[in-house]
């Protein structure tokens, strides 16, 4: 075992965290769904969404057995809703195609949808004590600083650079408990923006640390201005304070989820709603408008409020279209923007029920 190795063994020992969900029953299913969940998520986001998770689906035909809104469900607010479709996509073909059981093998495990090579590494390494390496974020920057790699670690030879060091370090034994350290690392002592370095038990043999550059390793990626994006949300409230939801198609922004019906531009607001679904609409009110920020755009979003006019119902009875009372959008997979849009509408109706009884 070489002394990089060694010497995160050591600090996991006394500093590394022990007491995560996952760890309490080290089986691969838990590893991936939260290796899953991990990406580009803090633990601490995390914890509470993956003991739901587990509650719900325990095992993996319990999870391709399930249906897809369900999870969207248990997934919203986490972000990054492919990762969740992919994830039961995954669980059905593990049940198809690998008797219900996580393949052991990198290359198989990275066949199903969502598991790169770095996931892949990390169910091996952390469920079966493989010595498989892992790459994520955190491994890529304590791996750049220590050794003085340049470059941003999205280009191509910047990590195959990288995995082969990730390759040279990952030990033959106590695999689990290295891949654990090295990650811990990463997000506890080596941080991006200030490194703990007084804390770090690799800080002798560290290029960044020696040269001062812990700052600019690992390189950053060229910095693009995000485009902005405009959308059009239409809030539709019947007379019973209902609101009108559709489930968005299965692919693309938040595919599968339910949503507030998105108005096309430069259409007019109560023809489209009333050509596409009925019912006749009124009073259209604008609101001040919502940004959301993917990671490749901004979503500028204008919410309409506009009302379907007592005694007419008429909208039309489909699958992907529902109403239902502000309250109950825990109930639904929903985008966070679409929550905080209805959950405001059912602030408001609270204070106007209080003003109503004052």
């Amino acid at each position: 075992m070489d002394k990089f190795a060694g010497g995160l063994l050591a600090w996991y020992r006394d500093h590394g965290r022990h007491d995560l969900p996952w760890q309490r029953q080290r089986d691969a299913y838990r590893v991936w769904v939260s290796e899953i969940m991990l990406q580009q998520t803090r633990v601490g986001t995390v914890i509470p969404y993956f003991e739901r998770f587990m509650q719900r689906f325990p095992s993996v035909r319990s999870l391709a057995e399930g249906e897809l809104d369900e999870v969207l469900q248990l997934w919203s607010g986490l972000g990054y809703y492919a990762r969740g479709r992919n994830l039961h996509r995954a669980a059905r073909a593990v049940v198809a195609d690998f008797g219900g059981e996580l393949p052991d093998d990198p290359e198989r495990l990275q066949s199903l949808p969502g598991i790169g090579r770095s996931t892949a590494g990390a169910i091996l390494a952390l469920s079966a004590g493989r010595p498989v390496p892992i790459l994520d974020g955190n491994v890529k920057r304590v791996l750049a600083r220590y050794h003085g790699i340049e470059g941003w670690p999205g280009q191509k030879t910047v990590e195959t650079q990288l995995w082969r060091l990730a390759q040279r370090h990952t030990p033959a034994e106590q695999v689990a408990e290295y891949t654990q350290a090295i990650m811990d690392l990463g997000a506890t002592v080596c941080r991006r923006g200030r490194p703990a370095c007084d804390q770090c038990p690799l800080a002798k043999g560290c290029s960044a640390r020696r040269q001062g550059r812990q700052q600019l390793l690992p390189g950053k990626k060229a910095r693009k201005t995000l485009p902005v994006r405009a959308a059009l949300f239409t809030i539709v409230e019947n007379g019973r304070g209902e609101i009108l939801l559709q489930k968005r198609p299965p692919a693309g922004i938040w595919g599968g989820l339910w949503c507030l019906p998105e108005c096309p531009a430069g259409e007019d607001v109560l023809a489209w709603l009333e050509r596409r679904y009925g019912g006749v609409m009124e009073n259209p009110v604008h609101e001040d408008p919502l940004r959301h920020t993917f990671s490749h755009f901004h979503l500028d979003i204008t919410p309409v409020r506009v009302k379907n006019r007592a005694g007419s119902d008429s909208i039309a009875d489909r699958p992907d279209i529902c109403w239902i009372r502000p309250e109950q959008s825990m109930q639904f997979g929903m985008a966070a923007p679409v929550r905080k849009l209805i959950e405001s509408i059912s602030l408001r109706h609270g204070e106007r029920l209080n003003e109503a009884n004052g």
